[in-house]
């Protein structure tokens, strides 16, 4: 398990993709980590008022990295993507598991997802900037990613605490 500090310390003299890379990979990981042992009763209960879930948490990141890096920086067309589980009806469907939902393979869409966003981006630039009406700079759809990452990543830490007790990385 690496921590927080041990990080800090790898990258000081890495280059500015290194360090956005590596902390993004860290905050992947650590949500993954909060996720991996409970049940699949565990990954569906929510001890707060919104019902936010660990399994809800990570199927929403998949559809952060989706957006993101595929759809935004790939340029990947919709039609060549999955169908996301939001309408407008249930905006919220991707931060819960449905019944038929196994807390392994979200996590597995979730690391495939991820793999795929390492590719996309090692393609291009951190200036690459794409050139749609909500087109970014890849260094700026880095910085979206390890922001909503770091907040769920929060978000999973304290619900595996208020789930089992288990605290830490």
């Amino acid at each position: 398990m690496t921590r927080p500090g041990e990080i800090l310390g790898s990258v000081l003299a890495a280059s500015e993709r290194e360090q956005l890379e590596t902390f993004l990979d860290y905050l992947r990981d650590a949500v993954v980590r909060k996720a991996r042992g409970v049940s699949e009763e565990d990954a569906r209960r929510s001890p707060v008022p919104t019902g936010t879930n660990l399994g809800g948490l990570i199927k929403h990141l998949r559809w952060v990295e989706l957006g993101g890096f595929a759809e935004q920086i790939g340029q990947i067309p919709a039609a060549e993507l999955p169908t996301p589980p939001w309408t407008d009806a249930d905006p919220e469907a991707d931060l819960r598991l449905e019944p038929n939902e196994k807390l392994d393979d979200v996590i597995a869409a979730y690391q495939a997802e991820c793999d795929r966003s390492r590719e996309i981006a090692a393609q291009h630039s951190l200036d690459y900037a794409v050139t749609t009406p909500r087109g970014r700079e890849l260094t700026w759809m880095y910085l979206h990613v390890i922001v909503e990452t770091a907040r769920h990543a929060g978000h999973a830490d304290i619900l595996r605490e208020m789930i089992d007790g288990s605290v830490g990385d």
